[in-house]
């Protein structure tokens, strides 16, 4: 009878929930120069007070950093902390003419929840809240603290998090809603970094979105030639208003080999025409062809987490260089200083030098550690699913930024992971699983 009183709770309190969760997605909270004195630009900024509003709203004590780099929302009362780390920053839209609708004004269509961050990461981020307050309005005692951290710079150079770990009470258990079920114990290392030559070619453009984005096109000048030879590659463009669209497929870059890299093909296109330059011969010899950069590193992957992963996921050609630039997911076991050396004198083959952008380190936590095993059952007694496994991923979540933590949900096994695509969604009825799932996890913490 409790779960049933929970899930009623739930349905109740839903409504709601979507209409906060619109304030959120209608704030485009990617990141930002600007003159406003905030960290990472005004529109994240936003994002962050109208979180932490929310979360005043429903009953949570509330805490925004000085600085504008986090803030928090806590319910409870004891010694034990779990923390819930979510991200309020999004990556850009990229072309808005393959959205069905406009990324910052959410719609519900066929069961579908759309718009820029319902799935990455304010949508899931938003749930677990819920499912805190939905069991609190339905009368569970909470025997312990639990913290929702929220961050905002985790789509670029995660400047946020050293600040809360310098400044703030460390959970003792954590878990972010920042990826799939039933649970992700291991991510790999990520590595940014840069390529970079001295531009001879006379070429100038540039594309891409993000280091961790497979870019999904590329606009440049139209040209005769250029078309001539994307049809001989049977590569999709299309022209218009003077501008050649050389169309990719985006993904996010921990599954780069799914996508379609249409800087890639640019550059492949552009060495075919005799258009050489340096970047595009690193990319024609190690790229093409290759799903996973072996012609760099050989076989690179380990029983932990699967491959190496290589994406190219922006390009500059300007005045005085060409600039590349990587995002590589390392297997855990593998040394970063190995690849590093691998891919500095592969690119010096090329006239490019290697420059660090940012690194963040793997992680591990046993699959038998009693946090990986509350979360599993919590898991399991929702679903009743019994066969999916835990899961290494090449993903890089907030369950880096603290120790004893993982990556739990919220996408559900089976359902399309939309982040960073147009047209992102959740799908309505896995939201609402997800949060029972939320549910039976706080409870079974309440220990």
């Amino acid at each position: 009878m409790t779960k049933e009183r929970y899930y009623k709770q739930l349905e109740e309190n839903f409504p709601k929930f979507i209409k906060d969760l619109d304030r959120l997605i209608s704030i485009p909270s990617y990141y930002t120069e600007d003159n406003s004195g905030y960290p990472f630009g005004e529109p994240i900024q936003k994002a962050l007070e109208e979180m932490l509003k929310i979360c005043k709203e429903l009953g949570f004590k509330t805490y925004i950093d000085p600085e504008g780099y986090y803030g928090y929302a806590e319910m409870g009362e004891g010694e034990k902390l779990l923390g819930v780390l979510g991200h309020l920053d999004v990556v850009p839209p990229g072309d808005l003419g393959k959205w069905n609708n406009d990324p910052f004004k959410p719609i519900i269509k066929d069961g579908k929840y759309y718009g820029r961050g319902s799935q990455d990461d304010k949508g899931p981020t938003l749930a677990a809240i819920y499912a805190l307050k939905t069991l609190l309005d339905s009368g569970f005692e909470l025997k312990y603290r639990v913290r929702f951290i929220f961050g905002t710079d985790e789509e670029n150079l995660w400047r946020d998090m050293p600040k809360y770990v310098e400044k703030e009470e460390m959970p003792s258990i954590g878990f972010t809603p920042d990826s799939k079920f039933p649970l992700i114990y291991s991510e790999k290392g990520l590595l940014q970094c840069k390529l970079i030559g001295k531009n001879e070619s006379g070429m100038k453009f540039k594309g891409g979105d993000a280091f961790n984005s497979v870019p999904s096109s590329i606009v440049v000048e139209d040209d005769k030639e250029l078309a001539k030879i994307l049809k001989e590659l049977n590569y999709e463009f299309k022209e218009h208003d003077g501008k050649i669209e050389i169309i990719g497929k985006s993904v996010h870059a921990q599954v780069a080999e799914e996508g379609i890299n249409a800087i890639n093909r640019y550059l492949h296109a552009l060495e075919k025409l005799g258009r050489s330059s340096k970047a595009g011969k690193f990319v024609e010899e190690n790229l093409i062809g290759y799903d996973f950069a072996e012609p760099i590193f050989g076989n690179i992957e380990d029983e932990h987490s699967g491959k190496l992963k290589f994406n190219l996921g922006k390009i500059e050609f300007n005045d005085d260089e060409e600039i590349l630039c990587i995002d590589m997911r390392i297997p855990v076991t593998y040394n970063v200083d190995d690849i590093v050396d691998m891919l500095t004198k592969k690119a010096a083959q090329y006239g490019l030098a290697y420059s660090k952008y940012d690194f963040l380190k793997s992680i591990y936590v046993p699959l038998d550690s009693e946090l990986v095993t509350t979360l599993m059952s919590a898991y399991q007694e929702v679903t009743g699913d019994m066969v999916s496994t835990p899961i290494a991923s090449g993903g890089a979540t907030y369950a880096r930024a603290i120790n004893n933590c993982v990556a739990f949900g919220c996408v559900i096994p089976g359902s399309p992971k939309t982040e960073h695509q147009p047209n992102e969604y959740i799908i309505i009825d896995d939201m609402k699983k997800a949060m029972k799932i939320y549910m039976t996890a706080f409870e079974k913490f309440n220990k």
